[in-house]
């Protein structure tokens, strides 16, 4: 039977949209395994090019990689802040970019570069579809965990192939994400960068196009 959508439940959407914020500061709870395997499978519905669902995902349980996940994060994050200058400089050293210390699950995601389901259909002009089908399924997991009251925050100052490494991962998988998830810290409706005054979103007319 074709679904009917809520006036409600579309004003609920677009309250779940405008409070998903990326969350660098977590409580150090545990996430039940059963909420989160719940929210994975919710993710697996994302569409895929192909139908391929590239994505890979490794839960990263050993504290040995943790440590060396934030290590990279580390030397990583003092290279950006060097290459700002003066106000800008002493601004992003005061920023928190990741909770990777304090959230209680870390998700690395990969894309499988060649992955054998979905015989390639869709990808061979454009093969980043893949990895456009794996950024898919994150957001997707990104908004279900929002429901349950789970916060993301997504780290990208990363060594990418450090993390291969240290995850010993196949070497047909791109990382894509590196995944802080947990229960937030506190709530803000207002993402951590504007209200830090390192940049504020502007509105979509400075993006849309018309040809």
């Amino acid at each position: 039977m074709k679904p009917e959508f809520s006036e409600d439940f579309r004003h609920d959407f677009q309250t779940l949209l405008e409070w998903r914020r990326d969350v660098r500061r977590f409580r150090t709870d545990p996430v039940p395994p059963e909420t989160l395997d719940r929210l994975l499978h919710l993710a697996d519905l994302a569409p895929s090019v192909g139908n391929s669902q590239p994505w890979r995902i490794v839960l990263v349980e050993s504290a040995g990689n943790r440590d060396k996940v934030i290590e990279t994060f580390e030397a990583e994050n003092e290279a950006a802040a060097q290459s700002y200058a003066d106000e800008k400089a002493k601004l992003y050293r005061q920023l928190k970019l990741a909770g990777l210390k304090e959230a209680p699950v870390h998700l690395a995601i990969f894309s499988d570069e060649n992955p054998e389901q979905g015989h390639g259909l869709g990808r061979s002009t454009m093969h980043e579809t893949l990895a456009y089908s794996t950024v898919s399924m994150i957001h997707t997991f990104w908004l279900a965990a929002r429901t349950e009251g789970i916060g993301m925050g997504w780290v990208s100052i990363l060594d990418p192939e450090k993390v291969c490494r240290i995850l010993q991962v196949d070497d047909t998988w791109r990382l894509v994400a590196y995944l802080c998830v947990g229960f937030p810290e506190e709530e803000h409706i207002e993402p951590e960068l504007e209200r830090t005054g390192w940049q504020s979103r502007s509105p979509l007319e400075t993006r849309l196009f018309r040809r």
